[in-house]
């Protein structure tokens, strides 16, 4: 499991979120209705929140006490959400470029008599 998996994990109860970002329930509800975080639910329909809505909520409470508006916030949290989905895209694409040119570089190297690969087992079966 990954960092990213782990930090959207939803684990914390409400009344967790509120001692960890000092906002009240109404607040957090609130925050909730207007779509600025997505907290999971459990089958008694009680709110669990994650590390990352954690985070969001601790961002919006201090673009708050900068002496931005609930418009302002929902503007700057959109275009943080944009922004961070096109870079994913780009990194994960990349990452699936390198990935392939590696692993075909190695299989090359594996090639080669007396070099001493060891994931030479491992590789043959990404490229048939």
């Amino acid at each position: 499991m990954n960092d990213q998996d782990r930090r959207s994990m939803p684990l914390f109860s409400i009344s967790i979120v509120k001692q960890l970002t000092e906002l009240t329930a109404r607040q957090i509800r609130y925050y909730e209705s207007h779509g600025l975080i997505h907290p999971a639910r459990t089958s008694g329909n009680q709110r669990l929140f994650s590390f990352h809505d954690v985070d969001r909520l601790l961002e919006m409470k201090n673009l708050l006490d900068k002496g931005v508006n609930l418009a302002g916030i929902k503007q700057i949290m959109l275009s943080e959400q944009s922004i961070g989905e096109k870079k994913e895209e780009v990194n994960r694409d990349l990452t699936d470029r390198e990935l392939r040119r590696h692993l075909k570089s190695e299989l090359a190297e594996a090639a080669i008599p007396g070099k001493n690969i060891l994931r030479r087992g491992e590789l043959s079966r990404f490229f048939h």
